[in-house]
């Protein structure tokens, strides 16, 4: 009981951000902001990375495809958060604040909202023509106009990611250059830390 006691105190006195968005607004932009504070970040998506290289499978969008839908249909909807938890609270035993990039579902937040009551949601958000077009020349898997918007209606339909952006505690526009949005995360970043 102790333990349990003391674990609660310590998840209700961490500050959790979560990031949240659709592709191309802008969340990886706002982690780098934020690991460049001296804070740890935390990438939902590092879970497919880590659970297929336990499996010793490879690094394709295949594979990763099916370790999601897996994970899934084995601990649901929840399943990243679940899987991020015990990082979260390894994390919170060096730094009173954590950044998770990439929240996605209505259903992830739920279960860390229960678990870490000062959750806190900033959405970035920008322009599908905006994110479109990042979404084309960025260096990693870049995607097409068509593939864009297929990914946008898949994530909203299939991960229930548009809850978690429509409750969003702060959100910040990002539809100009660089330097005006690392501008806006750093004001933030003063009134939350």
């Amino acid at each position: 009981m102790k333990q349990f006691y003391r674990r609660s105190i310590m998840n209700n006195a961490l500050k959790l951000l979560a990031i949240v968005g659709m592709p191309g607004a802008g969340k990886s932009v706002a982690a780098n902001f934020f690991r460049s504070q001296g804070i740890p970040v935390l990438r939902f998506g590092d879970q497919t990375d880590i659970g297929l290289k336990e499996s010793g499978l490879a690094l394709t969008e295949e594979n990763e495809r099916t370790y999601r839908e897996q994970l899934r249909l084995e601990l649901g909807m929840a399943a990243m958060a679940i899987k991020i938890e015990p990082r979260i609270l390894a994390a919170s035993k060096t730094s009173d604040m954590v950044v998770l990039d990439g929240l996605y579902s209505w259903e992830e937040y739920v279960y860390l909202k229960e678990k870490f009551p000062n959750i806190k949601l900033l959405c970035i958000w920008a322009p599908p023509s905006f994110r479109y077009e990042r979404l084309a020349v960025r260096p990693v898997r870049p995607l097409a106009l068509s593939q864009a918007r297929e990914r946008d209606i898949a994530e909203i339909e299939h991960l229930n990611k548009a809850g978690p952006i429509a409750i969003a505690d702060s959100c910040f526009v990002n539809d100009g250059d660089e330097a005006s949005f690392l501008n806006k995360l750093s004001a933030f970043y003063k009134t939350f830390a």
